[in-house]
């Protein structure tokens, strides 16, 4: 998805729709077994309200939506909270498979070694030790 003409209308079609008033919805979660339904709510519901609204503003071409400082406190927190389940054996991925561009992770990913002044060479080589 190279083309942001391709990429605003994938973003588009994934963007929900205006949350309603009532912070619940039943989602289909994933287990080993038999499937569960996982209510929204709390954090949960605000984190995907606040994921829809920016996906909209990308389309809108509203790129200022959310200040720099807020999108990096945004991001950082992301990044603990996603370590922090790994670290604690949960299996899973930042994102899910296919769900944003290689342009998009090749860009976050960049930043985030330039964030914590780390070279790729050093993701490599972290990455051989642990097996991640």
């Amino acid at each position: 998805m190279s083309s942001p003409k391709r990429a605003a209308k994938a973003i588009t079609k994934s963007a929900a729709k205006p949350a309603s008033k009532t912070a619940r919805r039943p989602v289909a979660a994933r287990s080993a077994g038999k499937p569960k339904i996982a209510v929204l709510d709390g954090a949960s519901a605000e984190a995907a309200r606040l994921a829809a609204v920016l996906e909209r503003s990308i389309v809108d071409g509203k790129l200022d939506l959310i200040t720099t400082e807020a999108l990096q406190k945004l991001i950082a927190a992301a990044c603990r909270v996603y370590t922090a389940r790994v670290e604690a054996g949960e299996p899973i991925t930042p994102v899910p498979k296919n769900s944003i561009s290689a342009t998009d992770v090749m860009v976050t990913a960049s930043g985030l070694l330039r964030a914590a002044d780390l070279a790729v060479f050093e993701l490599g080589m972290w990455q051989s030790w642990t097996g991640r």
